[in-house]
């Protein structure tokens, strides 16, 4: 009994102990854009001076007035799908890069898309119905988000 305790003990320190694999392209999410700037309709990269963590990744914001504002909700500004395009989790449970500059403020929430080689993602996003890309990419992420 005493061996199963700690087993149930072990794995359930190791389950906690994960962390989401959020894109952390140039050590940043989103990039090292300020993901508090999107919220305004704004693609602005971050400063070096402006820097914060949380959950485990590192964000960078443009102005000191945006990082306040990150740490005083630091949720609300997380991307979804820990930063990697909402395209891709949706449409084919894949983890790929972004652009930082091709974004979508929906419900409150940012999702980042990949936008390179003629492929504009969030166009696809939005062709394709993103509503039920946006339920698929839900289901999705539970089964990938801890995976590297």
């Amino acid at each position: 009994m005493k061996s199963l305790m700690v087993l149930l003990l072990l794995t359930i320190s190791t389950v906690s102990a994960q962390s989401i694999d959020y894109n952390l392209k140039n050590g940043f999410i989103a990039n090292g854009y300020d993901v508090v700037a999107y919220f305004n309709n704004k693609a602005i990269e971050g400063d070096n001076t402006y820097t914060a963590s949380f959950d485990g990744a590192k964000y960078k914001f443009s102005t000191e007035e945006n990082l306040k504002t990150f740490k005083k909700n630091p949720e609300k500004y997380i991307p979804e799908y820990g930063g990697y395009c909402a395209y891709a989790i949706g449409a084919k449970s894949d983890k790929v890069s972004i652009n930082p500059k091709t974004f979508q403020i929906k419900d409150d929430k940012l999702y980042l898309f990949y936008n390179a080689w003629g492929t504009n993602t969030l166009d696809l996003w939005k062709k394709e119905n993103e509503n039920k890309l946006k339920d698929k990419a839900d289901k999705n992420w539970q089964k990938i988000k801890f995976k590297k």
